[in-house]
């Protein structure tokens, strides 16, 4: 019977394997997708061709075209639904000396300066959405100021954008520029532009192919949840069974750790414990009455502890610093502070490691005896208390 039922969950599981394998499910992604509402801010060059030959020397550079080597150009617009977008620019340009201006060589340089407004249109409502090729065409206006000449301007322009994500492009684009009042110094001119746009504040809308893919997507989600259904008995089955051995597993290995950690723990509290005999062995530092300054003995034991850390070199100690009780509260703090200071810059100038040492300074918070305020004791029982305590507190890894 167990034969059976498991021949049956294994053909059940192949079938319904290979029904999902053939509907591989797609997703939606960027090129699914394309902007129908945003805005549009972009930053690049400008050149300018006022040479006033038309189509003669076009692509004369060294002759003709004028340019800073410098960001000139700056544009913000705001694009629609229908492929209208409404953008102003302004440009900045130089028309350098030597260079070919209204069919003659200029012999001084020039600013130049143009302010433009134009409608455009996205072309890809005519042709199809690519989701990264913009082409587009425009007409505007424009204002132009150079050698001391304005002129308004008719403007007719041709361009792409190229996307390299959702929101950043490079924009390519070729104006023509009809002077409104015609004249020998205010020529028709071209301008072209090169640089790269930021879109912000966009609405998306799925293309005709992401519509079409959704519709897949849908369906062959249906298919996939009824798939899963015959699924479910085959995955409950192995699931159990994964989960009974990992349980086991885990206690097994749980257990071995909690062993080996419990061993660890032992063996390295009874280390510390055999150093902090062996540090309690080298005897007290003791500070001189309204002292920080280190005595020789202190020294001598210091020196000795700091051999033991050499022994073992990740060893962690803590300096707690004391005072009696003699004075106020808070003059013994400060006090306590430069007995620490100055026990743990000893250990520090003989090569301790600062990560080795930590430190607290008490005053006279933690008498170890009864000598406080209110009892008067001798001389050697208040000593007792002027002190630097050495313990154990780990081992670093």
């Amino acid at each position: 019977m167990k034969l059976k039922k498991a021949l049956f969950l294994a053909c059940l599981f192949v079938i319904s394997h290979t029904i999902i394998s053939q509907n591989e499910i797609p997703k939606l992604t960027t090129k699914d997708s394309t902007s129908v509402n945003y805005w549009l801010v972009g930053i690049g060059y400008n050149f300018v061709d006022d040479s006033g030959d038309v189509f003669d020397n076009l692509f004369d550079v060294n002759s003709t075209w004028n340019a800073v080597p410098y960001p000139s150009r700056i544009s913000i617009g705001k694009y629609f639904k229908n492929g209208i977008g409404v953008e102003a620019i302004g440009a900045y340009n130089h028309y350098n000396k030597g260079k070919r201006i209204d069919k003659q060589n200029i012999d001084e340089t020039s600013n130049f300066l143009s302010i433009d407004a134009r409608l455009s249109y996205d072309l890809n409502k005519i042709f199809g959405d690519t989701g990264w090729f913009d082409p587009y065409v425009g007409l505007g206006l424009g204002f132009s100021d150079t050698r001391g000449f304005q002129r308004g301007t008719y403007n007719a322009v041709l361009g792409f954008r190229t996307w390299f994500s959702d929101r950043i492009g490079l924009d390519i684009n070729s104006t023509g520029k009809w002077a409104m009042n015609f004249s020998p110094e205010t020529t028709n001119y071209k301008q072209y532009a090169v640089g790269i746009v930021y879109k912000f504040n966009a609405k998306k809308e799925l293309t005709k192919k992401g519509e079409e893919k959704l519709a897949l997507i849908n369906e062959l989600e249906k298919e996939k949840i009824r798939v899963n259904d015959s699924l479910a008995m085959v995955a409950e089955v192995k699931e159990k069974d994964r989960q009974l051995e990992e349980q086991l597993a885990h206690e097994k290995e749980a257990n071995r750790l909690t062993q080996i950690e419990k061993e660890k723990q032992l063996i390295q509290e009874k280390e510390l414990a055999d150093i902090q005999k062996s540090i309690d062995a080298l005897g007290k530092i003791n500070f001189h009455f309204n002292s920080s300054n280190l005595d020789g003995a202190s020294k001598k034991i210091l020196l000795e502890l700091i051999s033991i850390l050499n022994n073992y070199p990740d060893l962690v100690v803590k300096i707690s610093s004391h005072t009696d009780s003699r004075g106020s509260a808070s003059y013994n703090q400060k006090l306590s502070e430069e007995r620490l200071k100055s026990t743990i810059k000893f250990l520090l100038e003989n090569n301790v490691l600062e990560n080795k040492v930590t430190g607290k300074a008490y005053g006279e918070e933690k008498l170890l005896n009864e000598c406080d305020d209110n009892t008067k004791c001798t001389e050697a029982k208040h000593k007792e208390n002027r002190r630097s305590e050495i313990k154990t507190v780990d081992f670093k890894y």
